[in-house]
């Protein structure tokens, strides 16, 4: 995304220009969405202008003018060239997802995780994924590996609705269980223990993990525990989310048994993921 953006406004804009609008561009479907630092929000018509003139599919470019946040993890959005919609159709691993962008978070960012959360399940394992938003990973492991059951768990109620439009779309009915509510709250309705929880949502990770752990089977399962975490040397970024799972770990061995980046958030700030292997 950042060599698209930088190819569609080199001889628009300066290279400190870009450099300040790299971190946050993405598209999703046929919407172009980018956060514009103050500096430059005096040219926000002419960013806008110039991705739909440069980039195809765009037809519809959105500010994003506040962090993502809350429980149900959305943000606003305004409307600053083309089409006035925030809803899109984005393809991704063979799979369709209907998403509104204003109502349910999303990102396209985390397309190479899901691959490899799909990769690693195996036929017959039941996954739990505890903060599901529209379905992405839950309905991307489905199609790869149609024999297994997923539990795709989310507490705002819009995402939901997302869901279980994409899981129609997907045809991943018989194995896909939406399931709307707080994921501590829910545990009740999931009627079979897990070999693999995900945890894709990394503000709360370290404040369920201990629900994540009673949802696995006996005698051990694997958490795929998402968070982040920032690191003055990029050498240095497991350290703190490692002490971190120390920390919140208190009755159960477990062992780390990868752990990566999954993408930079911030100057030095990381999103990272370790998949721990837990007794139960």
């Amino acid at each position: 995304m950042a060599r698209m953006l930088k190819k569609a406004l080199t001889g628009i804009f300066n290279e400190t220009e870009i450099q300040l609008l790299y971190g946050g561009f993405d598209v999703v479907g046929n919407i172009a969405v980018i956060k514009i630092p103050d500096s430059l929000m005096t040219k926000k018509r002419i960013i806008a202008t110039t991705l739909l003139d440069k980039i195809k599919p765009v037809t519809t470019v959105l500010m994003q003018s506040t962090p993502v946040s809350g429980d149900f993890r959305t943000r606003h959005l305004e409307l600053i060239g083309g089409e006035d919609k925030t809803t899109t159709e984005y393809r991704e691993h063979g799979c369709i997802f209907k998403v509104d962008l204003a109502t349910a978070y999303f990102s396209p960012r985390l397309s190479t995780e899901r691959q490899r959360i799909a990769e690693l399940v195996q036929p017959g394992e039941t996954v739990v994924n505890l903060f599901a938003g529209v379905g992405a990973f839950s309905i991307i492991i489905a199609k790869k590996v149609p024999e297994t059951r997923i539990y795709s768990v989310d507490i705002n109620p819009e995402a939901n609705q997302q869901a279980i439009e994409n899981i129609r779309i997907n045809k991943v009915n018989k194995n896909v269980i939406p399931i709307l509510g707080d994921a501590r709250n829910v545990v009740s309705q999931i009627e079979e223990k897990a070999e693999r929880v995900l945890m894709p949502l990394p503000e709360k990770a370290a404040e369920y993990l201990d629900t994540a752990i009673k949802l696995l089977k006996t005698p051990y399962g694997v958490v795929h525990y998402y968070t982040h975490t920032y690191a003055s040397r990029r050498e240095n970024v497991f350290e703190d989310p490692t002490k971190e799972i120390k920390k919140n770990i208190l009755k159960n061995r477990y062992s780390i048994v990868s752990k990566r980046i999954v993408r930079e958030v911030g100057p030095r700030w990381y999103q990272v993921v370790l998949d721990l292997k837990i007794s139960t």
